[in-house]
């Protein structure tokens, strides 16, 4: 084995700043220069100039220049992953009382479709089941707690890809499973499955191939909303 050739091609290996910038990265920079504006750190003219700069940037090395100077790119470097969402909801953040109860005693019943999701939502399915899919909900929070209790029967929740998925309960002779799901994206809903599971079964689990898709939409319109505020109209 020839050590002499193998060694200039580590020591050639290129540095993360070096790396070419992908797609998201781009987003992701253009995100913050946007927040930037909304805060009033940035005016519109030094806005436009950096948004320009980062689409024609070639490497995370020269996404980097462009947000050196904001709070943001030292709370979250580029190409880092965003912290993943608490185990439990925030203190206050869900109300005791269901907006929505899905009950099935001897039957079946449903929640799917294009639906409003709401903060607290109970299930209860005694010899019955239950199905709840939120894969093509709307979210207007984004932390959801959906409370179930399986005696005898079944709870089946289904989420979108995208979102964050916790479990908090428990079984007693029954099952309960919840696939833990980390977004990458930090405007995206967090989804808390409690409860318990007696002689029954809790399962909640992503849907392949669906996604929330107003999120980058929740998202545009905060920073509008922002910058509306910041100039005074």
């Amino acid at each position: 084995m020839d050590l002499q050739k193998q060694d200039p091609q580590k020591q050639g290996a290129p540095a993360a700043s070096e790396f070419r910038a992908s797609d998201a990265e781009r987003d992701r920079i253009a995100d913050i220069l946007r927040d930037a504006l909304a805060e009033g750190r940035l005016a519109p003219d030094e806005h436009a100039e950096r948004v320009e700069g980062v689409l024609r940037a070639k490497t995370v090395g020269e996404l980097e220049v462009f947000i050196r100077d904001l709070p943001a790119a030292h709370r979250q470097g580029p190409g880092s992953s965003p912290a993943p969402a608490p185990h439990r909801p925030t203190a206050g953040a869900i109300p005791m009382e269901p907006d929505d109860n899905v009950v099935a005693i001897f039957s079946s019943a449903v929640r799917k479709g294009r639906w409003r999701a709401g903060r607290r939502i109970h299930a209860y399915a005694i010899f019955g089941s239950v199905e709840i899919d939120l894969s093509e909900a709307l979210y207007d929070h984004q932390q959801v707690v959906i409370k179930s209790f399986a005696i005898f029967g079944s709870v089946d929740i289904r989420v979108p890809e995208n979102v964050s998925l916790r479990g908090m309960g428990g079984g007693v002779l029954g099952s309960f499973e919840v696939d833990t799901l980390d977004s990458g994206e930090p405007e995206a809903p967090v989804v808390y499955v409690d409860g318990w599971a007696v002689l029954g079964s809790v399962e909640a689990r992503p849907r392949r191939g669906k996604v929330v898709a107003d999120i980058l939409d929740r998202v545009q319109r905060k920073v509008d909303k922002g910058l509306r505020k910041h100039l005074g109209h």
